[in-house]
């Protein structure tokens, strides 16, 4: 069992994670400007149409895009392989005693159910969204988002994500694909941050981790930056501001946005559940809201700071240690746990995202 006492430098880590996830909208930022980037360097977001601005041979196109393909998906899995070849703090043999002892088919097939409930919110998300440019099948969401995964797993934050969507559509329609995908992974962010805050609430009101004084200034703080981001609206950075954003967010129809919203609570309640099923198939018997609290709060902290996709397990798993730490829940069982919420939503969903990305044809200019 992990000690009940927390060492001083744990706490000192801990609320230096605390600050940190109130500076989202600074990492949101900075993705908004990766994302203009690569529109600017790459206006086309398309190897197809890159490739005909270089005046080269139809054969050595398609080797070039073949050659793309087979990088995203050779290196998509090696980063997979590396991550659970070369984590010593998976303790297999402790795994198989505590399966064999608890194993169950239905219960095997609930969790990977959740899986694909997980994901399958996420398509219908895409699909609602993508509706805006033209209306799109289940499959075709299906095949964007998945193909759109495996290109962003090894960028910062899955920004190959953004520029993977985009490669299903005409050129001109590069920029609109790039902000209907913000709008999907912000309200994603946004349910995070509000079910994350009332986790964080909830879980320092039982056990104290930091004082009332600290939550105060923090809050204070996240409210100081939203007056200044809303005062500053309509100053302009490269054509961009807040004021323009928020006009460009009402134009897609009110019906769009709350079918998204919806959507988007379904898939949290699924993915959070899915963990707190977890904890339970490992023995792991505490109050349903004290456990709640705990796996949002990981959430919301985990979700602030920059990251890339194949390593999310590694913070989620970081920040899960210390939360339940305090629960007094084995540190092993912690790490195992996100390490399979990893593997079934990310590493899963990868491996089919890898048929489409090398069944992918470019699409022709128009």
């Amino acid at each position: 069992m992990v000690p009940g006492s927390i060492p001083n430098m744990m706490r000192s880590c801990v609320k230096r994670v605390f600050v940190s996830s109130l500076t989202f909208q600074v990492s949101s930022f900075l993705k908004i400007k990766t994302i203009h980037f690569l529109i600017a360097t790459f206006p086309n977001l398309q190897i197809a149409y890159f490739c005909g601005m270089i005046s080269i041979p139809h054969k050595a196109k398609q080797f070039l895009v073949l050659l793309a393909k087979l990088l995203i998906v050779g290196g998509a899995f090696y980063f997979i392989y590396n991550q659970l070849a070369n984590n010593d703090k998976l303790d297999w043999q402790k795994f198989i005693v505590l399966f064999k002892k608890n194993q169950s088919v239905l219960g095997i097939g609930f969790i990977l159910l959740l899986s694909v409930l997980n994901r399958y919110f996420e398509i219908l998300k895409w699909q609602n969204l993508a509706q805006v440019i033209h209306k799109i099948s289940v499959y075709e969401s299906t095949k964007q988002v998945l193909a759109a995964l495996t290109a962003g797993i090894f960028t910062p934050n899955g920004v190959g994500e953004y520029a993977g969507k985009a490669l299903y559509y005409p050129k001109s329609e590069a920029k609109r694909v790039v902000f209907l995908n913000l709008i999907c992974n912000g309200i994603q962010m946004i349910l995070t941050i509000i079910f994350g805050i009332f986790g964080l609430l909830y879980f320092n009101a039982e056990f104290n981790v930091i004082t009332t004084q600290t939550v105060l200034i923090l809050f204070s703080g996240f409210v100081l930056i939203l007056i200044i981001l809303f005062s500053i609206k309509k100053i302009k950075v490269k054509g961009y501001s807040i004021e323009k954003l928020i006009h460009k967010i009402n134009e897609i129809p009110k019906s769009v946005h709350r079918k998204n919203i919806f959507l988007g609570i379904c898939r949290y309640l699924v993915f959070s559940h899915q963990y707190y099923f977890l904890f339970l198939a490992f023995d792991v018997d505490l109050p349903y809201l004290t456990l709640m609290a705990a796996i949002t709060s990981v959430y919301f902290l985990a979700s602030s700071l920059p990251t890339f996709q194949f390593l999310d397990f590694a913070v989620k798993g970081g920040v899960a240690i210390y939360f339940f730490g305090i629960l007094k829940v084995n540190e092993w069982i912690v790490v195992f746990i996100s390490t399979l919420m990893w593997f079934l939503n990310v590493v899963l969903p990868v491996v089919l995202g890898s048929y489409f990305v090398l069944n992918f044809k470019t699409k022709t200019a128009e």
